[in-house]
């Protein structure tokens, strides 16, 4: 089966910055698209970024120009570096396979158990 692991989250002060890991793990041939998204406390879950296999990327409007997403298709893995945290920024981080190729078959939407980030002084 597949499963995802995150990890980097921990406390970080306004203004500082964390990087987060995440690596798929299976028989995954081909990740078309991963991702990362954030839940708080009483919200739902949003989209931060996502990658594509090509390297096309898209981030929500309140992370553009502060977060950067990245992908290493040989590792299966995929990074997001945080910078200039605001306490908005405080969540659970999740990691998303949107669609991947397991053999003869397309899979979708596998999430990893999620990592907190909290932006607090």
């Amino acid at each position: 089966q597949v499963q995802l692991v995150e990890s980097g989250g921990g406390l970080v002060q306004p203004g500082g910055s964390l990087s987060l890991s995440c690596a798929a793990s299976g028989r995954i041939d081909i990740i078309y698209t991963m991702g990362w998204y954030r839940q708080a406390p009483g919200k739902q879950r949003e989209l931060v970024a996502t990658i594509t296999n090509g390297g096309t990327t898209t981030y929500a409007d309140s992370v553009k120009g502060r977060f950067t997403i990245s992908r290493d298709n040989a590792k299966n893995s995929i990074y997001l570096q945080l910078t200039n945290l605001k306490p908005e920024d405080t969540a659970v981080y999740y990691c998303n396979i949107d669609r991947a190729r397991v053999g003869a078959t397309t899979v979708h939407n596998y999430w990893g158990q999620g990592t907190q980030v909290t932006v607090s002084s």
